[in-house]
């Protein structure tokens, strides 16, 4: 075999990465909706045909209340940061020439605990609403409801690909399309306007 010769070896550098912490403030209130576990247990035995359909329990709508939230512990609810992501990837279709799959590589937001949650700076309150189900039957759902309603986004993002201030304006652009239930971004919601939100006036930090 030839010997290696320095114009074969590969020489790379660490990606650089940079971190921004980025206040921002609810334009309309969030509605959010955790599936619960006993939902979940729910759909196994629904999905077993070998089994009779039990006969569902008589609702309870501040036990269903609570199992809806996303609790970050005794005093603070919080919201999946994944979902905060998804807005902003999903901005990249306010502007141009910008690649949704190479931002899904170059940014992403950090939350907190195993669920990795974003605080939600709010005092939770319940939403009854009716929706419908199967064949069009009607049924209450009872949700969590915060307005009003900030947090403080850990944003990472990897420099060489994307700017501060172009993090900035696309982190302010998802805001338009919300998270949470009935955002305007929604596949199926025509008419959804909750969980819209604006980078607000407070200095954004870099860490």
């Amino acid at each position: 075999m030839p010997p290696t010769t320095s114009s074969d070896v590969i020489s790379l550098t660490p990606i650089k990465r940079q971190t921004i912490l980025v206040p921002i403030e609810g334009i309309t209130p969030l509605i959010v909706h955790r599936f619960s576990e006993k939902a979940k247990k729910q759909m196994l035995l629904d999905q077993d045909k070998t089994r009779a359909k039990a006969k569902r329990d008589p609702q309870d709508p501040e036990a269903e209340y609570n199992a809806a939230r996303y609790i970050l512990d005794a005093n603070r609810d919080g919201f999946p940061s994944v979902g905060f992501k998804a807005a902003i990837v999903g901005a990249a279709r306010l502007f141009d020439g910008i690649s949704m799959t190479a931002l899904k590589q170059a940014i992403y937001v950090t939350g907190e605990g195993a669920e990795q949650l974003v605080h939600i700076q709010a005092t939770p309150e319940m939403r009854e609403d009716v929706t419908r189900v199967g064949m069009g039957t009607a049924n209450l759902r009872y949700r969590p409801v915060y307005t009003p309603w900030s947090a403080l986004l850990t944003v990472n993002f990897v420099p060489s690909m994307i700017n501060e201030s172009s993090v900035l304006a696309l982190v302010d652009a998802a805001g338009m399309g919300g998270v949470g239930e009935w955002r305007p971004s929604a596949p199926k919601s025509a008419t959804g306007s909750y969980g819209q939100f604006k980078v607000s006036d407070a200095t954004t930090v870099s860490i």
